[in-house]
């Protein structure tokens, strides 16, 4: 086996005394622990810092205002003004800013209603209806693609009324839903709660995942370590 750089020692070193800091959490809430996450967020930060800098504010700002056409130019200064305003936030004149931060919520809202109407929304109600079709190319009988179907549309229509938490108030009488409305919600919440047990089982098993690497990654370390003590000798 050949001998490890110095480099490569240390990179390795510094990931094992990483993954000790972060498992004496087990042992509760304690010093080393908080400074192993503070050395991740830092790192994460400057990381996150790097890539804007180089993917982001030199070739989409410096260069076009340095190397680029007149045009380039001054659609570099035309999105510098808004980034000034922005820097503003940070300062006694934030609300100087306020505009800005509206068009970047409205923006990504845009952004996030869009990509659920076309990612989730549609794409669910296709498949709802083509579990009903008579050949859809697939080797399942019908009966079990028409059982799937139910399911699934129950399963929708349950959980969309279970979030139907009140109906338009009367003078005189309380604000508060159907019994029947209550019964289906109730189904509705069953579906909820399978959902939310197979999120955690997904959540579990990646953590599981994530442990038996980092496992498997001291003991490399540690048989590393001593196929080079023994190889000294």
């Amino acid at each position: 086996m050949a001998p490890m750089s110095a480099i490569d020692f240390i990179g390795i070193t510094l990931g094992f005394l990483l993954t000790i800091l972060i498992f004496s959490y087990l042992l509760g809430d304690n010093p080393f622990f908080r400074l192993a996450t503070h050395i991740y967020i830092g790192v994460s930060a400057a990381y996150v810092a790097l890539v804007t800098v180089n993917n982001v504010l030199i070739p989409r700002l410096i260069t076009p205002l340095l190397t680029g056409t007149d045009s380039e130019r001054l659609f570099s200064v035309l999105l510098l003004i808004p980034s000034l305003f922005l820097f503003a936030k940070a300062t006694p004149f934030r609300k100087a800013g306020s505009w800005v931060m509206a068009i970047l919520v409205g923006i990504g809202a845009a952004t996030a209603v869009g990509g659920a109407i076309t990612g989730t929304l549609f794409p669910q109600l296709l498949g709802s209806m083509n579990s009903f079709r008579l050949s859809t190319g697939t080797p399942q009988p019908f009966f079990v693609r028409l059982i799937n179907g139910l399911i699934l549309v129950i399963g929708t229509t349950t959980t969309l009324i279970y979030f139907h938490f009140g109906t338009r108030s009367e003078p005189g009488r309380p604000n508060r839903r159907k019994a029947v409305i209550d019964k289906i919600g109730q189904v509705g919440e069953i579906f909820i709660a399978i959902t939310f047990g197979a999120l955690f089982a997904g959540a579990y098993l990646a953590a599981l995942a994530a442990m038996i690497d980092r496992l498997s990654y001291l003991w490399n370390y540690l048989n590393d370590i001593g196929v080079q003590i023994l190889s000294a000798f």
